[in-house]
């Protein structure tokens, strides 16, 4: 399916290391013809890391999609009874929000916007990043692997020697997965 003309929730969650993968993914999508509606967790809208000021997070979302973030509850949850959505991507989707959607907790920004999202039957598409993919997160990966309405762009493991229990997502190939992911399609292979 062409995304061209799709509206598209960008949602980030704080596995920060890997936010400088995902914000060329969300200029791609604008690019490409949809909207982007940017969602911050709690602590990417307002965390300063190592790797980029909260307000950089901010202006560079704006920069990529024309739109200002969302960031509280009540901004996400008209997400399902107004059908404001026709794909929700969660990039990075860290390990603890694995386990909370996993769990069906919807605490967060991200996590109500998955859950009023799949009220609609509306595709979720992830792309993991987190240190336990291989050890505690796994069991939540199989949980949602299993799952209808979610689908995973690929992962590897990106630092095998270093961290081999860590899973990353291929990123880049998020704009095919959620053409994808539009269609109903899981991209395989989804270990790469």
């Amino acid at each position: 399916m062409d995304i061209r003309g799709k509206t598209i929730g960008f949602a980030m969650t704080g596995s920060f290391c890997t936010f400088g993968r995902a914000f060329p993914q969300a200029e791609m999508l604008t690019r490409a013809g949809a909207r982007v509606i940017p969602i911050l967790s709690f602590n990417a809208y307002e965390m300063d890391t190592r790797f980029f000021t909260a307000a950089d997070v901010r202006l560079r979302l704006t920069a990529a999609t024309g739109e200002d973030a969302l960031h509280t509850l009540g901004q996400v949850e008209p997400i399902g009874p107004k059908h404001l959505l026709d794909l929700l991507i969660i990039a990075p989707c860290t390990g603890n929000t694995l386990a909370k959607l996993a769990a069906g907790i919807a605490d967060t920004p991200v996590t109500l916007a998955a859950k009023s999202h799949l009220r609609n039957s509306g595709p979720v598409l992830i792309a993991v990043s987190t240190n336990d993919g291989l050890a505690a997160a796994a069991q939540n990966i199989g949980e949602l692997l299993a799952r209808r309405h979610y689908f995973f762009v690929p992962f590897e493991q990106d630092d095998p020697e270093g961290k081999p229990r860590s899973l990353v997502a291929r990123m880049e190939d998020i704009p095919a997965c959620a053409a994808l992911a539009l269609d109903g399609v899981q991209a395989q292979p989804v270990l790469t």
